[in-house]
This record gives C-alpha cells, sequence and structure tokens, in this order.
C-alpha cells in the first residue's frame, strides 16, 4: 500500500511552534516514524529530538517543492511498487513510504508488526545538494531505483516462505525490524547477500541507470572498487560466517574511519559489501529467478553462487 506523507508534513511548516508541530506530525504517524529514528537516526527519548526537530522544521524546502512541482512522484511509487511486487511474486504485507525525513538515510527499510516498510526520503532527491536538509541532491529519476532496493528487503523480511535469517531473527523480535539488533545477530554472508539481492532487484525494476548508481557508489568509487575485486573477496572470505555488528559497518556502513575499513594494508571502499553481495547472487537470480532468490536462505544461495564466483 502506498503511503504518502509528504502533504502532511508541509501542513505544519507554517506552524508557530514548529517542535510541538513536528511532535504531534511524529505521533501520528508513529507507526512508520518511530522505527525510523531508532533505525537510522538517534533515539527518539533523548532530548537531542527536539533540537532535530526544529532544524528540519525551519531548512529551506525550496528545492524539494520545485521537485514535486516538475515531478509525479506519486506515479513513480505506484508504478515501482506494481513492478516490484510482480517480480518478486508477493506474497506479504509491504507498505511504501513516501516522506520527508531529518537527513538521514535516503531509503529503508522497516518491518513493524510484522509488516514490511519501504520507504524513500524526498529531501534527498531534489537534484540539488541541500546543507539546510542535509540532502544529497540525487536525481528524482532514481527514486523507483532505491524503493525497489528497500522493497526487496521487506518481502525477504516478511514473506512467509522466506528462509532468510534475518526474517527469523525478525520473528523472534516480535515482527519488528531493528538494524543494530540484526546486525550484531547476523552473519556476514546474510547481510551481504541480502544487499546483494536487493541491487539486483533494483536494476530489473529500474533499469537503465549508471552502473554505479545501482550500488549506491560514485564513479570513482564504482572503479576502485572494481580495481580491488579481488582483494575484496580474499578479505571477506574468512568473516562471511561470523556475527558482529562491527563486521555490517565495516562492509556495509559509510562513515567509518579509515583506520576501521583497514585489512592486509588496503584501505576497503565504504559498503564495499554491496558490490560483493551483487557478485555473490547473481549465478542465483540466473538459475532460479528473482523471486526464488530473494526468499532462499544464505546457505542457499552460497551453495549456487559461492564466493569463488566473486573473483572469477
Amino acid at each position: 500500500m502506498l503511503i504518502n506523507l509528504i502533504p502532511d508534513f508541509f501542513a505544519l511548516l507554517d506552524s508557530s511552534d514548529p517542535v510541538a508541530a513536528y511532535r504531534r506530525y511524529y505521533t501520528s504517524h508513529l507507526r512508520i516514524l518511530e522505527p525510523y529514528w531508532r533505525n537510522y537516526v538517534l533515539d527518539p527519548d533523548t532530548s537531542h529530538f527536539d533540537d532535530v526537530a526544529r532544524s528540519v522544521m525551519q531548512a529551506d524546502r525550496q528545492d524539494l517543492r520545485a521537485m514535486l512541482e516538475r515531478t509525479d512522484v506519486v506515479s513513480l511509487a505506484r508504478e515501482t511498487e506494481y513492478r516490484a511486487g510482480t517480480l518478486l511474486e508477493l506474497d506479504s504485507d509491504v507498505d511504501v513510504v513516501l516522506m520527508v525525513g531529518v537527513g538521514a538515510a535516503n531509503a529503508g527499510e522497516l518491518v513493524t508488526d510484522g509488516r514490511g516498510i519501504a520507504f524513500v526520503c524526498l529531501e534527498h532527491f531534489t537534484g540539488v545538494a541541500n546543507p539546510d536538509t542535509q540532502g544529497l541532491g540525487l536525481d528524482p529519476a532514481l527514486i523507483p531505483l532505491w524503493l525497489a532496493h528497500e522493497i526487496a528487503h521487506a518481502v525477504r523480511y516478511t514473506s512467509p516462505s522466506s528462509r532468510s535469517t534475518l526474517r527469523q531473527l525478525i520473528t523472534d523480535s516480535d515482527g519488528y525490524y531493528s538494524y543494530w539488533d540484526t546486525g550484531r545477530r547476523a552473519t556476514l554472508r546474510e547481510h551481504v547477500i541480502n544487499e546483494g539481492i536487493a541491487v539486483e532487484v533494483a536494476r530489473v525494476v529500474s533499469p537503465g541507470h549508471a552502473e554505479w548508481e545501482y550500488y549506491g557508489y560514485s564513479r570513482r568509487q564504482y572503479a576502485r572498487i572494481r580495481e580491488l575485486e579481488g582483494v575484496l573477496a580474499r578479505s571477506v572470505a574468512p568473516d562471511l560466517d561470523r556475527a558482529g555488528l562491527g563486521l555490517r559497518l565495516r562492509y556495509l556502513s559509510g562513515g567509518l574511519s579509515d583506520e576501521s575499513r583497514t585489512i592486509d594494508q588496503y584501505v576497503l571502499p565504504e559498503r564495499a559489501g554491496y558490490y560483493l553481495g551483487s557478485r555473490m547472487v547473481e549465478r542465483a537470480v540466473a538459475e532460479r529467478g528473482m523471486a526464488w532468490t530473494v526468499r532462499a536462505s544464505a546457505d542457499e544461495i552460497s551453495a549456487i553462487s559461492s564466493l569463488t564466483a566473486v573473483s572469477a
């Protein structure tokens, strides 16, 4: 189901008390915004909540308004929802959410009470970098790519036929997804394959983009990862069946120091695991199809697409 929070957000901006207005908005959409904050921003119960809310409400939104005037984001989202649902043979409830975030992730996945959520924060897709909103200035044509990526995660986490460890961990947590808890408990193999599947789904649902855009890389970063492909494959191999938040952050997150990403005198590019994951799942996708792969366990996929395929 498509949920468009943009009108509700813009209705807040003329309020005489911006923090109180944002708190009302947050409370009205608690099912989405509370886990969004906890997974991608900060603990909403801390005193920093009001500071972030104030800056969000006072930010210059001219770039977002201009983008919305020239881009039918609702139609883009509906078409992406349909294409991804058809490709993945959707058999669980997944909400697709258009929202204005607080400058954190440009897109992401959530599960609340067993229901999947794929969201995109439109302040990042205006085509113009905005220091007020921390907007990345991504082309709005990339919205379908990122939504498809997150829908793939939501299906893997919630499909009744999914054999993913992540689905089991979410089920064990009463149907709620936590980036931090799953980061500690699922193996690196599960996390890397999870991102690789999402990259491949986005490639099919939203074709025609530059190759590096499917990974969220710059052109230069993509070239560097291709150059280090063999090194990356060798460095990740001993860690694949280990679990630990530090491993997830090293291979799949941005913002870490060079020191924390250094292995055997090589500094691993940020989020290199997205590329490795894509290489690890491509054979399974080719042989068994996307709907099977998105639900398969990491071991099932590895049996078809072993790590040796990454460095072949």
